[in-house]
Order: structure tokens, then sequence, then C-alpha cells
């Protein structure tokens, strides 16, 4: 009797110590844990195998489990068509990666298919498959000719049009980089854009010929300058493209052997300080990112895609663009967006797919009524930044089923996708079994960006419903998994972080503060560093800073961005200082007209008598962007861009009130 009551302590002891363990537990020592109480249930208890697979499962409920379980239940269908879609990108680029595949080569595939199929239409002119394919050849055969050769670099320079992305595709043809540069820039940066390169041609649109005459005096080489289209000033004498394509052949050109991990273009991206940086495409990165969209959304090639944004970017050139090139699909490019005739345009081409920024989806929402909303046969919307305020009343509104948001950087590995409609999300990370797919949040120091370590010097993870700056494990070797960089190297280490999900490894930082919930759904918070987003673009704070500088002198100026009630992203504020009140607004806002974009322009000026700064002297932006544009609490005279009257006029709190309730548009 002694011996049966001794047992019996002994297994009531056992089993508390591990009931103990499993209610105070991480993952990995649970885990361990039900192993030690199932074997604890069998050896002690003599418990059956199915007997101790119930008790152990329903412990595992009633010590927490049952909120895991029920993310397992509610996302297996999602994170099942995750997994299909990773291995069909994962087996695509292996089997491509062994046959040295290109882009222009999986182009052909659907030539062949689809020859007399239109593949781009632009302002009612049709061009096939093989029209583009002809006159790609021909963009081919002629920079072969002119001696350029694997590895140089031409920058490609114009607004939309089906011109842009066949010389590109036809300059790779040849093993040349095609550099994409975004025709909004203007002086330094684009003397920039040109000089990082190092291209040895720029082809651009004659109607950015003044744009080029200006640049020419800040480069540090001479690039040939190649033209396509009535030029709009003829103070520049540069080769006329068009004349010269239409003698040269549009058979295929010299056989050019490379691989599918060669740099296809680079895409400037203003990253998080700086300049605008080259980030490079590879072969391989167009085809996972253009077929990423593609699996996850079921495009095909019955399908007429709707593109407006521009031709320069991922979204546009890479997302859009790529859906012809790599699946058949029509796409209908316009040469710039506009709201009024974006439903008509729909409705008119058949279009079955549009693709959007946050801004085009609220300037939509903003146009009054027209029949064509509600006529077109828009089955699916994709891109970024809508808002979750807005997005419900956009569908039902417009009648579009599926808004297919998605987060991505141009260089970065950590790319996701919300294709289940979900309000607000941007995209997903499995919950049942992380390291498929190996991207987390790491906490960060709010004031200076950086990554947040334990006692250990590993980052920290984010919990669900934490806020945290999204990582993505680089993995060398594997194209789905690398970091493929900019031109500058060290702009490229700037981007890497160690020790994230184990000692000595890196990780890709993407700059963007992200919150997860519990089911793995990422929503959008906020950026780090110092770049914020407006009206669909990048804005260096740094650049901007530079170009004030430049123009007054003074002696300091700081740009941030500034949440405006209603307004995709943050609108840019300058905070300078000025002593002896003698700065001249007019004089100023025609200088920035020139220097810069204008998404890149501050939309609020704040002139104070001094700026606070750290230490090492670095300007503190955290107050000021927190202090805003109010003039009930900001003591230093505001003033705003007046749209309409074209010039800076005081924020009064009247025009406070009209700008918050979206009274004044700006």
């Amino acid at each position: 009797m002694q011996a049966s009551r001794s047992v019996e302590f002994t297994f009531a002891r056992k089993l508390s110590w591990v009931v103990r363990d499993l209610l105070g537990s991480s993952m990995f020592l649970k885990a361990a844990a039900f192993l030690a109480l199932g074997i604890t249930l069998s050896c002690y208890a003599g418990f059956s195998c199915g007997l101790t697979t119930v008790i152990v499962f329903l412990v595992y409920l009633l010590t927490g489990g049952h909120r895991f379980a029920l993310v397992v239940f509610k996302t297996v269908p999602r994170d099942l068509k995750g997994l299909v879609v990773l291995l069909k990108l994962t087996l695509g680029v292996k089997y491509h990666l062994r046959k040295n595949t290109s882009v222009s080569a999986l182009f052909q595939s659907n030539v062949k298919n689809y020859p007399q199929k239109a593949c781009f239409v632009c302002e009612d002119k049709t061009w096939t498959f093989e029209d583009v394919e002809n006159y790609s050849n021909s963009v081919a055969n002629f920079f072969h000719e002119a001696g350029y050769r694997k590895g140089d670099v031409v920058s490609i320079f114009m607004e939309n049009r089906p011109e842009f992305p066949c010389f590109w595709l036809g300059l790779s043809k040849i093993g040349v980089v095609g550099a994409l540069i975004n025709f909004n820039q203007r002086d330094k940066a684009f003397a920039h854009s040109l000089n990082v390169s190092q291209s040895k041609a720029l082809i651009f649109g004659g109607e950015l010929s003044q744009a080029v005459k200006d640049v020419l005096p800040l480069l540090e080489n001479n690039p040939i300058l190649y033209s396509s289209g009535t030029l709009a000033t003829n103070d520049i004498t540069p080769i006329n493209l068009d004349q010269r394509l239409q003698k040269s052949p549009t058979y295929p050109p010299p056989h050019t052997q490379g691989s599918f991990r060669d740099k296809l273009f680079f895409v400037y991206t203003s990253g998080t300080t700086g300049l605008p940086k080259a980030a490079i495409v590879t072969h391989t990165r167009f085809y996972y990112m253009a077929n990423a969209i593609r699996y996850f959304f079921n495009i095909s090639s019955s399908d007429v895609l709707y593109d407006t944004l521009p031709l320069y970017h991922t979204a546009g050139g890479i997302l859009g663009i790529g859906q012809a090139f790599l699946g058949g699909t029509t796409v209908v490019i316009r040469k710039k967006f506009s709201a009024s005739q974006f439903w008509s345009d729909c409705a008119k081409y058949n279009c079955t797919i549009a693709q959007y920024i946050g801004e085009i989806c609220r300037y939509l929402l903003l146009q009054p009524f027209r029949p064509e909303e509600t006529q077109h046969k828009v089955r699916l919307m994709f891109g970024n930044g809508l808002r979750p305020q807005i997005w419900a009343d956009f569908q039902k509104r417009f009648g579009v089923k599926t808004m297919g948001e998605f987060y991505g950087a141009t260089e970065g590995n950590c790319n996701i996708v919300n294709f289940e409609n979900r309000v607000g999300a941007v995209g997903f990370t499995t919950r049942i079994a992380p390291f498929l797919y190996p991207v987390t949040l790491i906490r960060v120091d709010e004031a200076s960006g950086e990554p947040l370590r334990d006692r250990h010097g590993m980052c920290i993870h984010a919990q669900p419903g934490e806020t945290g700056e999204l990582v993505g494990k680089i993995v060398k070797g594997n194209p789905l998994r690398e970091f493929d960089g900019y031109v500058n190297k060290k702009a490229s280490e700037k981007k890497v972080v160690q020790n994230v999900f184990r000692k000595g490894d890196t990780a890709f930082l993407t700059g963007d503060v992200l919150m997860m919930d519990e089911l793995g759904y990422m929503y959008f918070r906020d950026r780090t560093g110092d770049t914020f987003r407006w009206k669909g673009e990048n804005v260096s704070t740094s650049e901007v800073e530079g170009t004030i500088h430049n123009v007054l002198k003074l002696q300091d100026a700081v740009v941030y961005g500034v949440e405006v009630p209603g307004y995709e992203g943050r609108a840019g504020m300058a905070a300078i200082v000025d002593e002896t009140n003698s700065l001249d607004l007019p004089d100023l806002n025609q200088a920035l007209q020139r220097a810069l974009p204008p998404y890149a322009r501050p939309v609020f000026i704040r002139l104070t008598k001094a700026v606070d700064t750290t230490g090492t002297f670095k300007l503190k932006k955290t107050d000021l962007r927190k202090e805003g544009y109010n003039p009930n609490t900001v003591k230093d005279r505001l003033y705003y861009m007046n749209a309409k009257a074209g010039m800076f006029q005081p924020v009064t709190p009247q025009v406070y009130r009209d700008i918050c309730d979206a009274k004044i548009r700006l």
C-alpha cells in the first residue's frame, strides 16, 4: 500500500512540475514540457497512446493553447495559398536559373503564343506583342552596332509611353543595364542619378529636353544623348533615336550569354536618407515580384490591366508591365493619371484590373458621380497606401470586388501581400510556420530609429499588437531571400542589421514601422529615418534640406513630414531659422519650384529663431513633427502653400480649421 501511495505521490509531483512549466514557459520550453507530460502519463500512469494524446491536447488548450489553435483554424487556408505561391516562385526561379533564362526570353514565349494580341494600348494606339518584340529588337541592334556591350549602363528619362519598357527590354537583350530615372527629377538629384549609375548614354523624351539641358553642366562625364519624340527646346542636339530605329533591323540581336541573376535595370529609390539610390533589379527579382502578384491575385492572359502609375517605379514598371511581359496580359498605359478619366478609360478599354496608390483612391472618391464608375468590368485593384478609413466606401461606390494591398521595397526581400481583401492590412506572415518565410518586426528606438537589443545583443522581436520595423532574413544563395542592394555599396551596408533570428545572421531593414495582429496580418504605421511619403512618392528630407540651404544660405533648416487629416502619408514641412525676419518667401517658392519635383516641395513653412540640436549637432525633428502646423499651439510664424494662389500664405486659426476639415486642399 505504501509503495502504491509513493508511486501516486511521485506521479502527482512530476505532473505538477510539467503543468507549472506549461503555464509559464516560452514556446520552446512548452514544447519540451508537453513532451515530458506525454512521457509522464505513458510511463508512470500507463495510459494508452490515444488517451495520452487526448490529455496532452486538453492540457495544451487549458494552458493557453486554445488561442494558437484558433489562429491555426483561422489562417490555414491563407497560409496554404501563401505556401503554394512560395513553392511556385521557388521552383520557377530554380528552373530558370538552370536554363539561364532572361526576361526577354520569357517575353518571347508570349510573342509566340499571342503575336497579334494587344500588348500595350496607349492613347488609342495598340502595340501587339509582335510590335513590342520588333521594336525592342531594333533598340538592341542599334545599340549593339553603336558599340554598347554587356554591363554598360544607359539611362532612360521619359514620361509614360510604350517605348519606355521597350527601351529597357531591348537594351537587356544585349546585356546593357537600363537606369530608370524619375521624370520629375531636376538639377542636383537628376545629375546624381546619372552620375551614380555611370551611364554611358541617356535616352530621353523630347518633352523633357529642357531638364536635360539644365543638368548637363552638373554631370561628371558626358553621356551620349538620344532623344525620342519632339524636342521642347532646340538648345541641345541629341541623336534622333526615332529616325535611327526606323532603319535598325528587327531580327533578334547577336546572342549575349548571360544569367538569370544578371542586372536587368536600376530603379531609383530615395531610401531613408540622402539623394536617390540606384536599387538593383535583376532578371530574377523582376520574375518573382511580377509573378507573385500574378499568382496571388489569379491574373491571367485574358485580363486587361489599367496602369496609370509611373513606369520608372516598381509598381507600374515591374508589377504592371511584368504582367504583359511574363503573363501575356494586355496593359493599358496612360501618360498621366486623370481622376476624371479613370473609370471612363476602364470602361472604354474593357479593363478587368487596375493599379492604385492610396492617393489615387482618395482622388477618385472626391470626384462627382459619373455613370462610367459603375459601368466598368474592374474586378481587382492592387497597390499600396489605401487608407482603412476609405477602403469599404471605395469598394461600395465603385463596385470593385477585391482591393489587393501589398507592401514591398524594390531592393528588399520581405515583400508581403494581402490577397483576402482584409481592410487595412498590407500583407501577412504565417504564425504557424514562420521559418518558411522569415520576416518579422523588431522593436526600435522611437527617437533614433535604431534596433533595440536584449542583454545577449539580439534584436527584440515585437509581439502581436506592438509596433516594430519590418525586416527580412538574408540568405545567401537563395534568390528570394537575398538582398541585391544598391549600386553604392555603402548605402547597401546601411540597410543590413545583424543578430535578428539567430546569432551571426543578417537581415534587410525596410525602414518602415508596422504592427502585426494575432493572426499575422501586418498594418503599416510609419517610416523610420529621414524619409516620408507624399503624393505616392518617397521624399528625402536631407535632399530638401540641402536645397533650402543652397537657396537661402541660412543658419539652419530642418524638414520633416506632418500628418494632414484625409491625406495619405505626410506633407512636407520645413522649419527655417530666420533670426532677422528677412526671409523672402516668394523667392524661396520660386527656387523650390526650380529645384524640386512637386511632391518634394514643402507644403508648410515654419519660421523660427532657433532649432534644437543633439549633442552631435543633429537637428531634432521629433518635437517639431509632433507640434505640426497648429497656430493655436505653435508661436512661430506658420505658412502653407496655397495651391490656387501658387504662393505661401499665413496659417491662421481659421485656415488651420479649413485644412483639417478638408475645405482647403493641399
